[in-house]
């Protein structure tokens, strides 16, 4: 079917709304151990102890805790960077469902395929009616033939199998006769085997091909209604006798003569046919005429069965016949087509209505995953907080045993990591529940479309259907109706 708005909605929603998936990472645990060992708190912590550093009256956190702090602030930032990221690419993603951008072209796209159904369905409806009224005048002028002529019979009108047949005959008939002739012809013609072939190849067309056209052309005309046309077929059946008598017993003299083996054949065959045209020397020239004669006659059976007896009935049944058939195919095609794209047009709504579920199901996944993210970025915080408190505590406990000084009032208090607020930002986006009332009224919508398409579908056909009822004839319509 040729590109409508439909399939290239259909095509534009079915690409992917971004290029790649980012993977969704969980943020990487501080090894407190390994870093422990790392940053030699034991050892640092007691050797600083041992030397009552930090001061009893420190307030502020000392080399060893602002290493500590450096080191987990780092990983926050680096945790934060990531959620960021995270956060754009969720945006992204959600900004490329464009779900507003998509149900406005549904509205407008699904009622306009619609109505492209219609119009192609009307196209074929006029195509369809044009035929119709052919078909009609084609069966009013059959009728009148019939009431012209006083007719009560429909027409014989031949297939394409018995017009080949009949043709076969005549061409087989002429082929054997040119053959039998072809040989004694030779012999009393001047100009040898060619002169003989031509003579026989003219006798042979004139008895078989001659008789046919007087048959089909002349001695039909005894079967018509009008005295005229009567007895202009008595006269072509009478010329056929004298045509088909005299050409056949021309050749069998000319059999006679040409056993003689003399020249001037031409003109011997004249003398004997007006001297004695019924007297033949030779038994085989008796044969030559019969079978020249029998020839003929079936040429002539053969011109009058060739369509129906009555002149003209069959030119008329025939114009009929090609008229019906030229209705029937048409109808047939347009039913076929109409069917396809009935069929295309409900496939490519039911693949919209099945795209906007999966968009649904990837745009709540999103936010799902979204908010996911965000908790654990902040379960994330509070394990760096954790880790920095231990990492902390492994080092005071070691400086405050090897101190002789009390340790600084500040050891008994714990570590609070300033946490960062990440939210998302969702200005313009849908809320879960409107998006899926949204996508449910939009896949009703289409539901009821194609609806309307099959609704549209069966008018038509009905129409159709009317259209065959306007004239009864047989085998279009039910007949049960007159014009």
């Amino acid at each position: 079917m040729k590109s409508t708005a439909l399939a290239r909605l259909l095509q534009g929603i079915t690409k992917p709304s971004h290029d790649q998936r980012p993977s969704i990472e969980t943020f990487a645990d501080i090894d407190t151990d390994r870093l422990a060992v790392e940053l030699d708190l034991a050892n640092r912590g007691a050797e600083r102890g041992s030397k009552d550093e930090p001061p009893t009256a420190s307030v502020t956190a000392d080399p060893v805790e602002a290493q500590i702090i450096e080191r987990i602030e780092a990983a926050k930032k680096a945790a934060h960077a990531t959620i960021e990221d995270e956060l754009r690419t969720y945006a992204e993603r959600l900004a490329a469902l464009d779900f507003e951008d998509r149900f406005t072209q549904i509205q407008h796209t699904a009622p306009a395929a619609v109505g492209d159904f219609k119009l192609e369905a009307r196209a074929g409806r006029d195509d369809l009616y044009a035929l119709r009224r052919n078909l009609r005048d084609l069966d009013a002028e059959q009728q009148s033939f019939r009431r012209k002529h006083k007719i009560d019979r429909t027409a014989r009108v031949h297939g394409g199998g018995a017009t080949f047949l009949k043709v076969a005959l005549l061409i087989v008939m002429f082929v054997i006769e040119a053959f039998a002739n072809g040989n004694f012809l030779a012999k009393g013609n001047e100009q040898g085997l060619l002169g003989g072939v031509t003579e026989a190849i003219s006798f042979a067309a004139l008895n078989i091909f001659g008789t046919f056209v007087i048959g089909h052309f002349g001695v039909k005309q005894i079967a018509h209604n009008s005295v005229v046309r009567k007895c202009l077929g008595v006269l072509a059946f009478c010329f056929y006798l004298a045509f088909a008598l005299g050409l056949n017993l021309a050749l069998a003299h000319y059999r006679d003569v040409s056993a003689q083996l003399l020249d001037g054949g031409g003109d011997r065959v004249m003398q004997a046919m007006a001297a004695t045209p019924f007297q033949l020397r030779d038994i085989n020239s008796w044969l030559f005429f019969g079978l020249g004669l029998l020839f003929s006659v079936v040429a002539l059976i053969d011109s009058l069965t060739f369509s129906d007896a009555y002149p003209g009935y069959a030119d008329v049944q025939q114009r009929l016949e090609d008229g019906r058939d030229a209705y029937r195919n048409r109808r047939a095609e347009l039913d076929e087509n109409l069917k396809d794209v009935r069929d295309e047009y409900q496939e490519k709504m039911e693949d919209i209505s099945r795209d906007l579920s999966v968009r649904r199901g990837e745009y709540e996944a999103i936010v799902a995953n979204r908010s996911r993210m965000l908790k654990l970025f902040a379960q994330h915080q509070e394990h760096l907080e954790r880790a920095a408190n231990a990492l902390i505590s492994l080092y005071r406990e070691a400086n405050t045993k090897a101190r002789k000084a009390p340790p600084p009032t500040r050891f008994a208090a714990a570590f609070s990591l300033t946490k960062v607020s990440v939210e998302a930002n969702t200005d313009g986006e849908w809320s879960l529940r409107d998006l899926r009332s949204r996508i449910e009224q939009i896949q009703d919508m289409l539901t009821t479309e194609v609806k309307e398409i099959h609704t549209a579908y069966q008018t038509t056909m009905d129409e159709y259907q009317q259209l065959d009822d306007v004239v009864p004839e047989p085998g279009v319509g039910d007949g049960s109706k007159q014009a």
